[in-house]
């Protein structure tokens, strides 16, 4: 199905994204590990930089996390269940997540929007930046992981519809 391929090209960039990240993370860490314990001269800023880094990478890599399976699941009677079956029970699964995922968004969005206007500043430090960009990640990382999530009751409609998981036939 052509959308759920869109979805999941959109996983994937978001899951790039946040790999990418990981490059200022490390280099800021080290940066910070340096200066701190060679020079004595710690900086202001590491441990901002480092939660916003850290919080915006797990929030684009949830959605990949979903696409390729790696949440923590309980296999103990999944695994010995048909196709068929593992679709209603995924199907299920997604369509009682889909409402929180949903609800969360919302709620993300706004608080958000406040933060925005507000002109929030983190007040964590002495750097003290705006706290928006952050905010606004949270709610991208949920609005992708919400759209992966319909992605997946497609791949589980087509499983329980073919008797074969989504994407074998190609």
């Amino acid at each position: 199905m052509y959308w759920i391929r869109k979805i999941e090209a959109v996983t994937d960039v978001a899951a790039a994204v946040g790999a990418f990240l990981l490059l200022p993370l490390v280099g800021s860490m080290v940066y910070e590990v340096l200066s701190r314990y060679l020079f004595s001269a710690p900086t202001f800023w590491a441990y901002e930089l480092a939660y916003m880094m850290m919080g915006s990478i797990f929030m684009l890599g949830m959605a990949y996390a979903l696409k390729e399976k790696a949440h923590v699941s309980v296999d103990l009677f999944y695994l010995s269940m048909g196709v068929r079956a593992k679709a209603i029970v995924n199907l299920l699964g997604f369509l009682l997540l889909i409402p929180c995922l949903l609800w969360l968004t919302y709620a993300l969005f706004g608080y958000m929007v406040k933060a925005y206007e507000g002109h929030e500043l983190s007040g964590q430090s002495a750097w003290n930046p705006v706290i928006w960009p952050y905010r606004t990640l949270f709610v991208a990382g949920f609005v992708i992981l919400t759209l992966q999530s319909f992605a997946e009751i497609g791949k589980s409609i087509c499983a329980l519809l073919r008797g074969e998981e989504f994407g074998t036939d190609v």
